[in-house]
C-alpha cells in the first residue's frame, strides 16, 4: 500500500510568494509544483526534506544601558533544535559593552551558526 502526502508551502525565497505543492510517496518526493523559479523548488525541497529558521531572541546583559540585547543566528540552523537553542540562550549573561555583529556564541549546539548581537548594549 502506497502512502501519499500532500504539502502546500508558500514560498518565502522572493516577494512573489508562489503557492508550491509537494507530493511525497513512501517518504520520497515524486512531484514538485507551482513554484516559478529553481530557488522555489530548492525552497520546496529543503522545507520538506530538512526545515531550517534563524532565530531571533534576547540574552541578559550585566553593566549595559538595557537589561537585554537582541541576538540571532548568523545563519539558519535545524528547526528541530529550536527549543534546545533557545533553553540555552535563557541561560545566557553577557558583559556590557556589546557591539552590533559581537559572537555572543560560537557554534551553537555544533550547528556552525553563530549568536550574534544585532544591537549595541
Amino acid at each position: 500500500m502506497s502512502e501519499t502526502k500532500k504539502f502546500r508551502l508558500t514560498c518565502i525565497v522572493c516577494p512573489i510568494g508562489c503557492t508550491i505543492e509537494v507530493t511525497m510517496e513512501r517518504g520520497k518526493i515524486t512531484e514538485i509544483t507551482g513554484y516559478t523559479c529553481p530557488k522555489g523548488r530548492e525552497y520546496a525541497i529543503q522545507e520538506i526534506t530538512a526545515p531550517r529558521r534563524i532565530i531571533m531572541s534576547v540574552v541578559r546583559v550585566k553593566g549595559g544601558i538595557f537589561p537585554t540585547v537582541s541576538v540571532k543566528t548568523d545563519k539558519p540552523v535545524p528547526k528541530g533544535l529550536i527549543p534546545e537553542i533557545m533553553k540555552k540562550l535563557a541561560d545566557v549573561e553577557v558583559k556590557a559593552p556589546v557591539n552590533i555583529g559581537q559572537i555572543i556564541i560560537k557554534n551553537i549546539l555544533d550547528t556552525g551558526a553563530n549568536i550574534v548581537a544585532t544591537r549595541p548594549a
